[in-house]
């Protein structure tokens, strides 16, 4: 059973980083930091030119409508804690996560962290073993659950980033 379940996890996965990449392949470097309305979270080079994603520790309502330079960093951020616990290993801090700055760089870290994320699918074989992320401990959720997890949350992210880019197209048109 957990062969099967490990399959079909690794396929959906495959098939929402194809959605994901034909929108990667398509992007601009103008794509990155456009900003769709006046209420925007972005990614913004610091002081010493690292670029540190807008953030903010209480709800906000409305909450900001990122773009997809910021999302980029988002998937980043989460994608790489996820594989950390998945691993057994220490996550980053989201403040120790950049953003790469350009497209060309932004394009390798998501691919990166495709091919990370595929190594773990392979290396995990116990998708009973408890997981600790993105839920506390005592939620009681599995390996399996984080997996899809992970899978939604890309789909989700790709969604968001194909129809900013589709709309920036449009607006440009």
């Amino acid at each position: 059973m957990t062969s099967d379940i490990q399959n079909v996890l690794r396929n959906q996965f495959e098939l929402t980083w194809a959605l994901f990449e034909y929108h990667l392949e398509r992007l601009t470097p103008e794509d990155l930091l456009w900003e769709p309305a006046k209420l925007c979270w972005t990614v913004r080079p610091d002081s010493i030119g690292n670029w540190r994603a807008d953030w903010s520790d209480s709800a906000l309502d409305p909450i900001p409508v990122p773009t997809i330079g910021w999302l980029t960093w988002h998937i980043g951020w989460w994608w790489s804690t996820a594989a950390a616990h998945a691993r057994g290993a220490v996550p980053p801090d989201r403040t120790a996560v950049l953003w790469p700055g350009d497209l060309a760089r932004t394009l390798g870290w998501m691919r990166a962290l495709r091919d990370q994320w595929s190594h773990v699918l392979e290396d995990i074989t116990d998708l009973t073993r408890p997981a600790v992320f993105p839920w506390p401990p005592e939620a009681g959720r599995s390996t399996a659950d984080q997996f899809a997890w992970v899978n939604t949350e890309l789909m989700k992210n790709a969604a968001e980033i194909g129809q900013l880019r589709l709309l920036k197209a449009a607006a440009d048109a």
